[in-house]
């Protein structure tokens, strides 16, 4: 029986300005990437968001970025591994606080934006990262891009690492996502980025922009929740996974050492 873990990026409101709906969208994921402030988030937006989640049952998750509100962590920053380490650790304090005090516990952490595709091909940073998630919890599961380095750094030191991949994001020949800067980097067409999704499921591969079948693990499906049909989609996607044979389950229901 083929399973998947449905992720979905959240708690990106801060202060007066909301972004989302994630609310609605917590009903259709297993787990959530909550921000802690440096990319997006605040204090109270972290709460709320913890407490919907715990409400639904969907594994809560850290989401730390770089420290670039103003581009919302997506501009690649030149940091060391030492600061990379305590990025990490200062984050995860944040959203383990909250969950901590709403009675609920830590499921994952998954990088944000720059950070997370810094990683994906670092092993500096990626071993940085990893150590940072392992010594403050070593039950916590790593989210990494599927291939890259950060998945082979968090099974090194010791930490259950999912693959990540991308339903509405195109690939490139190495395994890597196109970058956004790109015109092409976004699937915009529903259909396709399912499909997508269920051929990376069922067979492991994905084609990538260059027209080459790439070999591809999944234990871990993001979709974003900050489009304009962003709801619409977690809806689609969930109904047509399941309908396709695939199971939808929480990432730390099946996800073995």
């Amino acid at each position: 029986m083929s399973m998947i873990d449905l992720n979905c990026d959240m708690g990106e409101s801060f202060g007066a300005y909301k972004m989302g709906t994630d609310e609605e969208i917590l009903n259709y994921i297993t787990s959530a990437n909550i921000a802690c402030g440096f990319h997006a988030g605040d204090p109270t937006t972290m709460r709320k968001t913890v407490t919907m989640a715990l409400e639904r049952n969907v594994g809560i998750g850290v989401h730390p970025g770089l420290p670039d509100l103003v581009g919302f962590g997506r501009r690649t920053m030149d940091i060391s591994p030492q600061e990379a380490y305590d990025l990490i650790v200062y984050q995860i304090g944040a959203v383990y606080a909250f969950t901590k005090a709403e009675g609920g516990k830590l499921q994952h952490v998954k990088p944000h934006g720059a950070l997370y595709n810094m990683a994906a091909k670092s092993p500096s940073l990626s071993e940085a990262i990893a150590e940072a998630i392992y010594k403050v919890d070593p039950e916590l599961i790593l989210f990494g891009l599927a291939g890259g380095e950060l998945v082979k750094a968090g099974k090194k030191i010791g930490l259950r690492s999912a693959s990540e991949v991308f339903s509405d994001r195109t690939y490139q020949e190495d395994g890597s996502l196109t970058s956004r800067r790109e015109e092409n980097a976004l699937i915009h067409d529903q259909e396709v980025a399912v499909n997508q999704v269920i051929r990376i499921v069922k067979e492991g591969k994905v084609k990538s922009l260059q027209g080459v079948d790439v070999s591809i693990q999944a234990h871990t499906v993001c979709i974003h929740g900050d489009g304009q049909n962003a709801l619409q989609f977690a809806k689609y996607i969930s109904t047509s996974l399941q309908n396709a044979g695939i199971t939808i389950a929480k990432i730390s229901n099946f996800l073995g050492v």
